[in-house]
C-alpha cells in the first residue's frame, strides 16, 4: 500500500548452557545483532504485502523471524524461545485515513438500515390500510345485506308477493339516501348543503343513480 509501518518485536531468548563461552565472547553487541536480523527479515516480508495482509498475517512475520534468528544465533551459543510481532503501527495520517473510511462504512450501514425501516413501515402501514379498507368494505357489504334481507322480509311478510331485484336496489338506495343525510347532520364541521327532500326527490334520486350505473 506505499505506506510507513512501524513493527514491535519481542524477543525471547536465552543463553545455552554448553556454549556460554561463544555467547560471551563471540559477540560483542547482542541485542545489536539481533535487532539487525529481525529488521532484515522484517524489510523483506512486510513490504510484498498490504496493510491489511500485513495485520492478518503477524504470525507469519513472527515464525520468519524466529526461524530466522534461531539458526543464525544458534552459532552465538543462543536459543530463541520465541519472536512475537507485539504491534504493528502505521504511520498517523494512514491511520486517520483507516478510521474515516471505517466511519462512513458505519454511517453508510447505518443510512441503509434507516431507510430499510422506513421503507418497512410505508409498506406495513400500506398493507395496514388496505386490510382496513377490505374489512371495511366486507362489513358494508354484510350491513347492506342485512338492511336488504330485513326490508325484503317486513314488504313480503305474511304475503306471496316476492320483491324484483329493480325494487330491491330501489330500496338500498334510499336506504343509504337517509344514511347519508343522517352523516351529513351528524358531522361537527359540516359544510351547508342543499338536497331538494321530497318523497318525488327520493325517487329522483334513485332513478339518476340507477341509470347512471347502468
Amino acid at each position: 500500500d506505499n505506506v510507513f509501518v512501524t513493527a514491535q518485536v519481542a524477543v525471547q531468548q536465552s543463553v545455552k548452557a554448553e556454549s556460554v563461552v561463544d555467547a560471551m565472547y563471540k559477540l560483542s553487541n547482542v541485542h545489536a545483532q539481533i535487532d539487525s536480523y529481525v529488521s532484515d527479515v522484517v524489510r523483506s516480508s512486510v513490504p510484498g504485502m498490504t496493510l491489511d495482509e500485513a495485520f492478518e498475517k503477524k504470525d507469519d512475520i513472527s515464525n520468519a523471524v524466529q526461524q530466522k534468528l534461531t539458526a543464525e544465533m544458534a552459532s552465538y551459543g543462543f536459543q530463541i524461545h520465541k519472536a512475537l510481532v507485539t504491534e504493528l503501527v502505521p504511520n498517523q495520517e494512514v491511520v486517520h485515513s483507516m478510521n474515516e473510511i471505517n466511519k462512513q462504512k458505519r454511517l453508510r450501514d447505518a443510512a441503509i438500515m434507516a431507510a430499510e425501516a422506513e421503507k418497512i413501515k410505508v409498506v406495513k402501514a400500506a398493507e395496514a390500510s388496505a386490510d382496513a379498507a377490505q374489512l371495511q368494505g366486507e362489513g358494508i357489504a354484510r350491513q347492506r345485506r342485512a338492511i336488504i334481507d330485513g326490508l325484503r322480509d317486513s314488504i313480503t311478510h305474511g304475503s306471496q308477493e316476492s320483491l324484483s331485484t329493480e325494487k330491491i336496489t330501489e330500496l338500498l338506495l334510499i336506504t343509504q339516501y337517509f344514511e347519508t343525510l343522517r352523516d351529513i347532520a351528524a358531522q361537527s364541521k359540516a359544510q351547508t348543503v342543499f338536497l331538494p327532500h321530497s318523497v318525488s326527490a327520493v325517487s329522483d334520486v334513485a332513478s339518476q343513480i340507477r341509470n347512471g350505473v347502468m
